[in-house]
């Protein structure tokens, strides 16, 4: 009996301590985001873009850009990556992406995050060092271009 109720006194406490573990918003997105870089502040886009990169996508893209097969899409000459027109890939960090999406032949099935917390700067920097790293060699993204792109706050 003893070890009944002690067993029984246990599992409420744990109960208990779990109940009072507050869980993160699923809805609130941060103001700004500030990333963390050394004293200077990289000069070149492609600079900032390699610390966005570092902070938000090397785990799932890797250190290569070379992805993970069937989950994750390489941005090592990816077409899509490299495309003359670079709205879809600008849609893609904004909005993430929910659906399985074949590339270059390949289909990545893993769901991205939107990143619509980084500001048109950050995302059309990390755009900009995707698209010249890796083997890659695109134009450059704009914040002008991002802008254009990024849905509209609601009011």
């Amino acid at each position: 009996m003893k070890k009944f109720s002690a067993i029984v006194l246990f599992s409420g406490i744990f109960v208990f301590a779990i109940a009072q573990v507050k869980k993160p918003s699923q809805t609130k997105k941060p103001a700004a985001v500030k990333i963390k870089t050394s004293a200077t502040k990289p000069a070149t886009s492609k600079a900032r873009g390699a610390v966005v990169y570092k902070t938000f996508c090397i785990k799932c893209h890797q250190v290569d850009g070379g992805g993970v097969q069937h989950l994750n899409p390489p941005l090592a000459e990816a077409s899509a990556v490299v495309a003359k027109d670079k709205s879809k890939i600008i849609k893609v960090v904004l909005n993430g992406m929910t659906s399985k999406e074949e590339i270059d032949g390949e289909v990545y099935g893993n769901n991205m995050a939107p990143h619509n917390f980084l500001n048109d700067q950050q995302v059309a920097d990390v755009l900009t060092f995707i698209r010249s790293s890796f083997g890659n060699k695109a134009s450059a993204v704009t914040a002008a271009e991002v802008k254009k792109l990024r849905p509209a706050k609601k009011k």
